[in-house]
């Protein structure tokens, strides 16, 4: 390959696959007004993001049930209903993953995910099997953008930030990456990936 890049990292959600609690939540409210207050004062995104330190969701929903009381079924479906929040693939990436190691690119992941929740994913997505190496922040007690979970990717990958790309959609995650040395790529949709994956030379 032309390109000094050797390595790509890809996020995981809302890069290969989608995630959205709107997707679970839209099934249960009749009224949309009333799901995004829900989202936005019980089962918030700052509330999950704890799940994705590692912390059990028995024990986070807990916490949410003492505040709030008459929630606790629809908390608890945050668990129980959790792959309802999966709509699948995001279109075209899983070909641009496959064009890249049929190229003779290394691929490692890193995503902030609960472990459980990475683990049925990559049954469901054998796509996600390709990845040499794969960091879990459920697993670490540590999240994006730290720059300690980058660094372990790094230690256990063996590369140099430098001959890496990293994929995400989350521009605070692009800004701590490109802060390490790596090439970065702010993803929106696999068209604009693809394009820049053609510039890099790293798929035909």
């Amino acid at each position: 390959m032309a390109s000094e890049i050797n390595t790509v990292v890809f996020d995981i959600g809302n890069v290969l696959v989608g995630w959205d609690p709107r997707h679970l939540y839209r099934k249960v409210f009749s009224d949309e007004a009333e799901m995004e207050r829900f989202l936005a004062e019980v089962c918030t995104i700052e509330w999950h993001l704890a799940h994705d330190l590692g912390v059990s969701f028995e024990e986070n929903a807990a916490r949410l049930k003492e505040v709030h009381p008459t929630h606790g079924e629809l908390i608890d479906f945050w668990r129980t209903r959790y792959a309802e929040m999966i709509p699948g693939r995001i279109p075209g990436t899983v070909d641009l993953l496959h064009a890249l190691a049929d190229n003779g690119v290394t691929l490692h992941g890193l995503t902030n995910m609960p472990v459980p929740v990475f683990d049925y994913l990559r049954e469901a997505y054998p796509e996600l099997q390709c990845f040499e190496t794969t960091v879990v922040s459920g697993a670490e007690g540590v999240i994006k953008p730290d720059l300690r979970i980058f660094e372990l990717l790094i230690e256990r990958g063996g590369f140099a930030p430098a001959q890496a790309l990293f994929i995400d959609d989350s521009h605070a995650n692009i800004t701590a990456a490109a802060g390490l040395g790596f090439e970065t790529h702010h993803f929106k949709d696999a068209n604009a990936l693809g394009e820049d994956l053609l510039r890099r030379k790293l798929i035909p």
